[in-house]
């Protein structure tokens, strides 16, 4: 009698040990949804990032302590390409992105919907043209190839630096392509060959044409000085395409994005651009 007691009684135990554990289960899984924070109350953030320039100045806020000063836990990740940040971000596996400007993010919430929100720009890369074949962009030839970025707003970008320059003329149109200078004499007179490729790989296709005309960012990470390589640098004067921080919109984690962004815009920031890029390759908006 005494041993069949002793086996329901330990059932009994078993039983409630397993509701309490489906119990704990179930708090847990729940915490997961809650926004993520480390030990102290500080808040971690996840911010996606091109590997030059932005990472080197997100780690810089990280390495010196300015993010933990500020109750940040943050998280660097690096993308090479100008599409998966913008994934990431709506995909939910960022809380922000610092790599892209304002007219490059519009065309992509245009294009693709996204819901963000972004603050004022940080930094910018002033746009360059390259080459290894002539020394200056008077010696371009009739008929010269041209490398271009592939993505609308950069394109135009690119497109707009060459207008400045006199190459081609105006159309009066922000969102200019190569579309309407193939074969327009009047606007591309001397009949450019333009071959669009992806932002990151334009470094690469440099000794294949005779100009490139290279973001900033991917110049440096394909052993460029922009002070001392390009033919042309952009001017920053009036220039809209300050590098920005986006994020979600409706983001739980606002305020300590808001702190983020506050000392991405502070001084200390300033001069470590100012310190790390001396020949204007990066510029602080601050300055």
């Amino acid at each position: 009698m005494s041993r069949i007691t002793s086996r329901v009684s330990l059932a009994a135990i078993a039983a409630a040990a397993l509701a309490l554990s489906a119990c704990g289960g179930s708090s847990s899984t729940d915490s997961t949804t809650a926004p993520e924070s480390s030990a102290g109350g500080t808040v971690r953030l996840t911010v996606g990032a091109s590997p030059v320039p932005h990472a080197e100045i997100l780690n810089f806020v990280k390495d010196q302590g300015l993010a933990e000063a500020a109750g940040i836990d943050l998280k660097v990740v690096e993308y090479t390409d100008y599409v998966q940040p913008n994934v990431a971000l709506s995909e939910g596996d960022l809380d922000a992105n610092y790599f892209q400007h304002l007219p490059y993010l519009k065309a992509e919430i245009a294009d693709k919907g996204y819901e963000f929100e972004h603050f004022e720009g940080v930094h910018i890369e002033p746009y360059g043209i390259y080459s290894q074949k002539i020394k200056n962009i008077s010696e371009l030839a009739e008929g010269a190839k041209v490398g271009i970025s592939n993505d609308p707003s950069n394109q135009a970008r690119a497109l707009s630096l060459l207008v400045k320059e006199g190459v081609l003329k105006d159309l009066g149109k922000e969102d200019a392509s190569i579309v309407d200078y193939d074969g327009n004499a009047e606007a591309n007179p001397k009949k450019l060959q333009f071959v669009e490729t992806e932002a990151p790989a334009l470094p690469r296709v440099l000794p294949d044409v005779d100009i490139a005309i290279i973001n900033g960012n991917f110049a440096l990470e394909g052993g460029l000085k922009p002070a001392e390589d390009a033919i042309v640098l952009e001017s920053v004067e009036g220039n809209p395409y300050a590098n920005l921080v986006a994020y979600a919109k409706n983001t739980e984690k606002l305020d300590a994005l808001k702190k983020l962004d506050e000392i991405l815009h502070g001084q200390e920031v300033a001069d470590f651009i100012k310190k790390t890029w001396p020949n204007g390759e990066v510029i602080s908006s601050k300055n």
